[in-house]
């Protein structure tokens, strides 16, 4: 297994309200760079997740656990939401599926 595509951790923070403007800021996002071993989701496991199959599920694997707070996972240009979490004793797993 290779741990060789970056993937980035998430975290939105939402802007603050203008009470002169009636709006809100911009919403700022932090990244978490983590290197990771990302591939397609297994038709097999993708029926015992969602109980269908679906398009843009990805499982992902880390070295170690990632214990921080984060909303969402980006991998290249994409978003995905995080469907399920395995903590094994050295590494961490998600399924995640793209978010539209």
């Amino acid at each position: 297994m290779r741990y060789d595509t970056p993937v980035f951790f998430r975290a939105v923070t939402p802007g603050d309200y203008d009470e002169s403007t009636g709006n809100y800021g911009e919403d700022v996002v932090s990244e978490t760079m983590v290197m990771a071993s990302v591939m397609d989701t297994q038709t097999e496991t993708m029926k015992l997740v969602y109980g269908d199959i679906r398009q843009g599920s990805l499982t992902l694997t880390i070295q170690n656990h990632y214990d921080q707070t984060f909303d969402n996972i980006r991998v290249g240009d994409k978003v995905y939401r995080v469907d399920r979490t395995r903590r094994l004793r050295v590494k961490q797993s998600f399924i995640v599926s793209e978010v539209q």
